[in-house]
């Protein structure tokens, strides 16, 4: 029997904008406090330091996803390149750490829509309906990630233009200040800075729906890359100017305190919106690229193989994605919000070593890029995955055991 396959619907423009509506999602909104808080003002090192290694990630990524144009992302080019192992590693990071992030980002969404006490019903709901419209197929999927990139592309420009007007916070940018952290606090906000850019594996993992995968996927994770850059570095300066690192490092809701110490009252309920338009955007796309991940899996038999289904009308994984929705809706009842941050950067940085691996193994026509970007996207992986906070460290590195031992245990009884 041939294995399922689905079909190829999406070009560049869709490929990008989901990208991005996981990317600018992810990170924007939620991911300054922490950050600041490891390391005050020197998050803009940390923000440097983590974009070098993404990028590193991100050609890695757009070199394999060429090459192997299939669901599963590095999952599927791990197996191919390194072997079985290698990519259950990277697919159960992959699903681990982003299974996490779904339950973040609905958690963030409920945090700005909800009335008070309603946060954890609202969050339930939320990924509920997303779960629908990721059902009814992948092309709804980046319909409505144009609307909400759009949405929170507009938002962000009035919270930023609001804090521009707002007086600069004293002393914010001096040597001591970028320093206060030190190096260890540096790299720490740099594995949580990374948790921002890690969109851009979206892309890869929806390789089996995009059109002329081989010239579009490095495209598009490129384009969407540097996009999501620019905007991290313009809102980190508005926010940091604004309320100064000690404020960053207090504030639950950084972009919507730096707009209205503007004065503009009513540009934080604006930014409220879109940091939930944001957060709905992350978790459309973070659902489909993990029960894409687990839809490959199954399909290789690392996980179970009735999740390898793909529905006859709409052509989706749809046992996958179901599955992946009722952990979410198991996580949303009981994660901490900040703590989620930690623990997916811990799974997505394991699961970028592997791609940083596989890439580099590659030769003749399969290379795209020079091998030294994938020496410093791996080194880069493993340097901040070790410098998370320890509690996230610890609790990724039990999980994984776990998938690990899961692993063994069905190729003995396969043997």
């Amino acid at each position: 029997m041939a294995s399922p396959s689905l079909q190829r619907r999406l070009g560049l423009t869709d490929a990008v904008f989901i990208g991005l509506g996981a990317m600018i999602g992810a990170g924007v909104f939620a991911v300054w406090a922490p950050a600041a808080d490891a390391a005050g003002a020197g998050l803009l090192i940390g923000l440097a330091i983590a974009a070098v290694v993404a990028f590193g990630n991100a050609t890695s990524s757009a070199q394999l996803a060429a090459a192997h144009p299939t669901s599963g992302g590095t999952y599927a080019y791990g197996r191919a390149e390194l072997g079985p192992w290698w990519g259950f590693t990277a697919g159960w990071g992959f699903v681990i750490g982003k299974t996490a992030s779904c339950a973040a980002m609905a958690l963030t969404f409920a945090a700005y829509a909800a009335p008070p006490g309603w946060e954890r019903p609202v969050a339930l709901a939320a990924v509920a309906a997303l779960t629908i419209v990721n059902w009814f197929g992948v092309t709804r999927t980046a319909q409505a990630a144009r609307v909400i990139v759009v949405a929170v592309l507009l938002t962000l420009a009035v919270g930023v233009a609001a804090s521009v007007s707002a007086p600069d916070s004293p002393g914010w940018l001096t040597p001591d200040a970028l320093g206060a952290g030190g190096v260890y606090g540096t790299l720490q906000s740099a594995g949580l800075l990374f948790f921002a850019f890690a969109g851009y594996a979206r892309i890869a993992t929806l390789g089996e729906e995009v059109r002329d995968p081989q010239r579009l996927i490095p495209r598009a994770i490129v384009v969407a890359f540097a996009i999501a850059l620019a905007l991290y570095v313009v809102v980190a300066i508005a926010v940091l100017s604004t309320l100064g690192p000690d404020g960053t490092a207090a504030s639950a809701e950084p972009v919507a305190d730096a707009a209205v110490a503007s004065g503009w009252g009513w540009a934080g309920p604006v930014v409220r919106i879109g940091a939930a338009a944001a957060s709905l955007g992350a978790l459309l796309a973070l659902i489909a690229g993990v029960s894409r991940t687990t839809f490959a899996m199954a399909r290789e038999r690392d996980l179970p193989v009735a999740l390898a289904t793909v529905h006859p009308r709409w052509h989706v994984p749809h046992r996958a994605e179901l599955a992946v929705a009722v952990a979410v809706l198991a996580l949303v009842a009981f994660v901490d919000l900040r703590g989620a941050i930690g623990f997916s950067s811990f799974g997505v940085l394991l699961y970028y070593l592997v791609a940083n691996v596989a890439a580099f193994r590659q030769r003749g026509p399969a290379r795209r890029y020079p091998a030294v970007l994938q020496v410093i996207g791996g080194v880069g992986c493993l340097v901040l995955a070790v410098t998370l906070p320890w509690q996230s460290v610890v609790a990724g590195v039990i999980v994984v055991a776990v998938g690990i031992v899961y692993r063994a245990v069905r190729v003995t009884r396969a043997a």
